[in-house]
């Protein structure tokens, strides 16, 4: 018990916990399961829901709870004796999970269970979707087909995990340093950052490094064009086989592939994008495809037009004839810069990571009435926050927030499920849920907070969207509370729809204030800002139709080994903007390698329709309205996945959703 990853304590001891706690948890956490398992489809318990749950779920709970930790922790946290302690258990918490989810005698008690009727509505969909899970988890196999299909899934874990590493460890690993004259152009605080990288390191110049708040703020403002290209090389080639070969991913990709087509074809279905699709809103790889082709052919116009005119102003006004991709960042802000007269660097200076954090807090308790409140936690490291959220006097839920890049962390930023709401069958009580809110900013620099982009701020209000479809759900039963049980393609709807607050004036003025002069954000800069808001929107959306067409094509066609060639393909179908051939994103394209959202990808623009529509009714109504923003916290937020999605978009909205909305906000009507 002195192992802080088996102490049952409400919150984890992050500041305790040590790689060599790993194998001991768990070990004895997949003992306790694998004893729960044995009692549970035994006579011993009768085939009720609550007497299973009581048997069954507590010790899974307990088991996916330590594992989200350790797992967690080598997302944000990484060291090499953590990544190895994870590594090493990760064959063995895959492998009990898989032979949980296709049990036959768990199957058939459930079916059991599901067939008895009456079911209150949230516990009848839990026994749908499990009745789903167990068949996409294998449990209609027999024999060897089983067995393969258990072993098929442990080294897909496996490999995938091997895809992310690399993805982090070509990340942190390159370094470059640049001289003051190269680094002319790049804001202020950027060279004060990588100055002080240097010195750190007793070298001169400035450290530069491929994580976003370094890579990003050059590739659009150095006006040293050989540094430029310097940094897209070795962004775009990053654990691919122009770097070092224990780190390159494209044997993974190929490999992953072919594990997730012979599972689909183990299962019956003829394509691994149809498995994926199973449990979503879109019915079928065609639907998609359409969708997504679609959306591009109302994207284009604009997207050409965009496109002409960037590069007639590269060559009339920065003396760049043949633009090539790591010229389009420059020349696009200094595009916006003359046209709208402002710059993201300009902006930065009155987004202060404090105060709009203060801001976005007060947003969220007047629409959704709840207050949030800083507590006291353990944490992982010394900037991360914890808070509590409270409606009516009573506990909703909590959450950390991790904001800033540093080694060893992932790039990206996410929301991840700490636990969900219960309400316990083992004690009777509710247990609240908890989120990891994780973002990559700039971190501060002396005496400065960390300063924000628009874009950053965007970022922050997606991944609270996430955590609030999370951490206000109503639901107590766990497989459908918060964001368990929601289709893949509608989880980004909370998420998107909270963006649309970084546009309202009446917002923005309460998130800014000027880092040095604590002014609000100038009136006419916001019109400037609200101007270029759909600047090169139609380039952004065909980007995202790119990565959505090439993801959906790679699990619908037999492609394992000819990816980059597809990849090629796509954008030769719908691109404006044509990277090098040596260009190798998808070697980094961890979302569908090890994110989830294999063959899920169109997710991001399926969901959009059904959050520009929801933000609609605030149109309506004002952005800031009780009534409405009660209404989607009741109709949607608190119901997580305990109905289907189209139903809770219907009940907030009265009616299906159109995809004019989208089209409105990006300006492509």
């Amino acid at each position: 018990m002195n192992n802080p990853l088996l102490n049952p304590a409400d919150l984890a001891a992050f500041d305790a916990i040590q790689p060599a706690h790993v194998a001991p948890a768990l070990d004895a956490l997949l003992a306790e399961a694998e004893a729960a398992l044995a009692t549970c489809v035994s006579d011993a318990t009768p085939a009720d829901y609550d007497a299973m749950a009581r048997v069954l779920d507590v010790a899974t709970e307990r088991l996916g709870r330590a594992w989200g930790i350790v797992s967690h922790l080598t997302a944000v946290a990484d060291t090499p004796e953590l990544r190895a302690a994870h590594e090493a258990a990760l064959p063995r918490i895959t492998e009990f999970f898989t032979r949980l989810g296709s049990d036959a005698a768990l199957y058939a008690k459930t079916r059991t269970v599901a067939a008895q009727g009456g079911h209150p509505p949230a516990r009848q969909r839990v026994l749908e979707l499990a009745l789903q899970g167990f068949h996409l988890g294998g449990a209609d196999l027999q024999g060897q087909a089983k067995t393969r299909f258990a072993a098929l899934h442990e080294r897909l874990a496996q490999v995938a995990q091997q895809f992310s590493n690399h993805v982090l460890d070509a990340t942190d690993a390159w370094a470059d340093y640049a001289s003051d004259v190269e680094m002319a152009g790049v804001p202020a605080d950027v060279r004060a950052a990588t100055r002080e990288a240097a010195v750190a390191e007793g070298k001169d110049g400035h450290k530069l490094t491929l994580h976003m708040p370094c890579y990003l703020p050059i590739m659009q403002y150095a006006d040293d064009r050989a540094l430029r290209e310097r940094l897209y090389h070795a962004y775009a080639t990053r654990a691919s086989e122009f770097g070092p070969a224990e780190q390159d991913n494209g044997p993974l990709m190929a490999e992953i592939m072919a594990l997730r087509q012979e599972e689909a074809e183990l299962l019956g279905y003829l394509t691994s994008a149809e498995v994926s699709l199973a449990p979503k809103m879109a019915d079928t790889p065609l639907q998609v495809l359409a969708f997504l082709r679609d959306l591009a052919r109302r994207a284009r116009p604009a997207a050409e037009r965009d496109m002409a005119e960037l590069r007639a102003f590269a060559a009339e006004h920065l003396g760049l004839a043949d633009l090539q991709a790591w010229d389009v960042p420059y020349a696009s802000e200094k595009l916006k810069e003359a046209r709208y007269a402002f710059s993201d660097e300009e902006v930065k200076a009155y987004f202060p990571l404090p105060q709009v954090l203060k801001g976005l807090l007060g947003i969220i308790e007047t629409v959704f009435e709840v207050a949030i409140r800083p507590a006291a936690a353990p944490v992982w490291h010394a900037s991360v926050q914890f808070y509590e959220i409270h409606r009516s006097g009573q506990l909703v839920g909590r959450f950390y927030l991790d904001p800033c890049a540093r080694n060893g962390k992932r790039p990206g930023a996410w929301m991840d499920n700490a636990r969900g709401r219960w309400l316990r069958p083992d004690t009777g009580t509710l247990q609240t849920p908890m989120a990891y809110l994780v973002c990559n900013f700039a971190p501060p620099v002396g005496d400065k907070p960390s300063l924000l982009t628009h874009d950053n701020v965007t970022t922050l209000f997606h991944e609270f969207g996430h955590g609030l479809h999370h951490l206000l759900t109503q639901v107590n039963e766990l497989a459908v509370s918060g964001i368990h049980g929601v289709e893949w393609d509608a989880v980004e709807l909370p998420s998107q729809f909270m963006e649309n607050y970084c546009w309202e004036w009446e917002v923005v003025k309460h998130l800014s204030a000027h880092v040095d002069t604590g002014a609000p954000l100038p009136r006419a800069l916001f019109d400037k800002m609200l101007a270029a808001k759909n600047f090169q929107s139609g380039m952004q959306t065909l980007r995202q139709v790119e990565f959505g067409l090439f993801d959906m094509r790679i699990h619908t066609e037999p492609v394992a080994h000819r990816l980059q060639a597809v990849l090629a393909e796509v954008r030769q179908e719908v691109a404006v903007v044509h990277p090098p051939a040596w260009n190798r994103m998808a070697h980094t394209f961890s979302h569908i390698f090890n994110g989830g959202y294999n063959a899920g990808y169109y997710s991001y623009k399926w969901a959009e329709v059904l959050s520009a529509d929801a933000w609609s009714a605030f149109e309506e109504t004002g952005p800031l309205d009780g009534p409405t923003g009660q209404r989607l916290r009741r109709e949607i937020f608190e119901v997580g996945g305990s109905r289907p999605a189209i139903d809770s978009f219907k009940a907030f909205r009265g009616r299906e959703p159109r995809i004019d909305a989208l089209l409105r906000h990006q300006g492509m009507t």
